[in-house]
């Protein structure tokens, strides 16, 4: 058990990051997963947070520590105030006391007259003004308490928004690299942004020689490079990436669709089999591989290779059609 009040700021604050922090794109870096994480560990050391500059702080559903950091009141007391400062990790109060439980927080530093006794004494909710609900527009249906403490609850950020521009910048990730700010750029870009394709693109291209012994980079650049058409340098990658780890999911499972396509079903084969040996509950994977076999002309392979996934996926409708047209398989097609 880490009791965070024993910790130093880093290491307090990382607990909190680990569950309060999203970003719009967190990474894992070099080598960690985040998965790997203890409480009593800077979270730095396992995840990169990227945020895009424009991007107003209430449009994501779970960014408190990023809001609080941009408070006035956490700028002025600096490590001296923490998330723990407002909410008891072992204490949830209820309806009835919430608001003078919150209160009693603010007044800790806001102790003079004029908030204590003068301020809006009608209202005793000091959150109802300067920390009110607000929409998530990452999660539909959920509102989020604004965690910046504005003092004065009509203040917007469309004028911080409008001189700003649209980069990922790192927060709260100190030692963030350029191959992190890279696979931050690759993975928006796996979540919708296309703009972004070109700059993941030059990033990776550029970091080379670091990257040899990173397979989720090697991954990125190797799925770049085949949708790009350079296939010698797709095959490349995701050899130098299977080199570090024979089963690194990606690798196999794309490698094998390339070789698939170029013809080289006999490669493919073998390399998607190792690949569906231990992920039989990937629809898609088995889906690739039946359809392989069945092009092999190996009718019976690829039904019980999709009679093995449907164990996991009964009532996956693609795969039970598909099923259906695996007595179609005919001769091996000719390349």
């Amino acid at each position: 058990m880490v009791n965070p009040s024993k910790l130093n700021a880093d290491l307090r604050d990382s607990i909190c990051i680990s569950c309060h922090l999203e970003g719009d794109v967190s990474v894992e870096r070099s080598g960690h997963s985040a998965l790997d994480y203890r409480p009593g560990e800077p979270i730095s050391t396992f995840l990169a947070f990227y945020v895009k500059s424009g991007s107003k702080l209430t449009d994501r559903g779970v960014s408190e520590v990023e809001q609080l950091s941009q408070s006035t009141c956490k700028r002025i007391s600096g490590d001296r105030m923490s998330c723990t400062s407002c909410h008891d990790p072992h204490l949830t109060p209820g309806p009835s006391e919430k608001a003078a439980f919150f209160r009693n927080k603010c007044l800790v530093c806001h102790s003079r007259p004029e908030f204590a006794t003068n301020h809006y004494p009608e209202n005793k909710d000091c959150t109802s003004c300067h920390m009110p609900r607000t929409g998530a527009e990452n999660i539909p249906h959920v509102s989020w308490t604004d965690h910046r403490i504005l003092a004065k609850p009509v203040e917007s950020t469309a004028a911080l928004a409008a001189s700003r521009g649209g980069e990922l910048s790192p927060i709260f990730s100190p030692g963030a690299t350029i191959r992190d700010l890279a696979m931050a750029n690759y993975q928006a870009l796996l979540e919708g942004d296309r703009s972004l394709e070109p700059i993941a693109w030059e990033q990776l291209n550029a970091d080379q020689d670091r990257i040899a012994s990173d397979k989720a980079a090697l991954d990125a650049l190797g799925n770049l490079s085949a949708e790009r058409g350079y296939l010698k340098k797709a095959h490349e990658s995701f050899q130098k990436a299977l080199a570090l780890d024979p089963y690194d999911l990606t690798a196999l499972s794309n490698l094998g669709v390339l070789l698939a396509k170029e013809g080289r079903l006999s490669e493919s084969i073998p390399i998607l089999q190792k690949a569906f040996a231990s992920n039989q509950d990937i629809s898609g994977l088995a889906m690739n591989l039946a359809r392989v076999q069945c092009m092999a002309g190996d009718g019976s392979a690829a039904r019980a290779t999709l009679n093995t996934a449907l164990v996991y996926c009964r009532n996956l409708q693609d795969m039970q059609r598909l099923l259906t047209q695996m007595s179609n398989c005919g001769a091996p097609v000719a390349r």
